[in-house]
């Protein structure tokens, strides 16, 4: 079955990197576009970048230029580096591809930036 598993959030300072991980399973990687989406509490969740099967990539204009990410279709895994960040960025972080007609969702994995 598909699964989505996301790692690599913490606690950071602000200024401070992160990078996330999500292992995906139980499709072809390789043709799906996947993204990244993130809840902060009281807000709903919001698209947070996406890349392609052909490597285009889509940024809400909070995080361009601080965050970036990247695919490895070898070891099934997406990437989101976070750079430069802000106590605003604190969310749950979630995996996402659209794979047969649904919406899949991995569990999410908590950013909380903060001194």
């Amino acid at each position: 079955q598909v699964q989505l598993v996301e790692s690599g959030g913490g606690l950071v300072q602000p200024g401070g990197s992160l990078r996330l991980s999500c292992a995906a399973s139980g499709f072809t990687f390789s043709r799906v576009t996947m993204s990244w989406y993130r809840q902060a509490p009281g807000k709903e969740r919001e698209l947070v970048a996406s890349i392609t099967s052909g490597d285009n990539t889509n940024y809400a204009d909070s995080v361009k230029g601080r965050f970036t990410i990247s695919r490895d279709n070898v070891k099934n895994t997406v990437y989101l580096q976070m750079n430069s960040l802000k106590p605003e960025d604190t969310a749950v972080y979630y995996c996402n591809a659209f794979v047969r007609l649904l919406a899949r969702w991995g569990r999410g994995t908590q950013v909380t930036v903060s001194s």
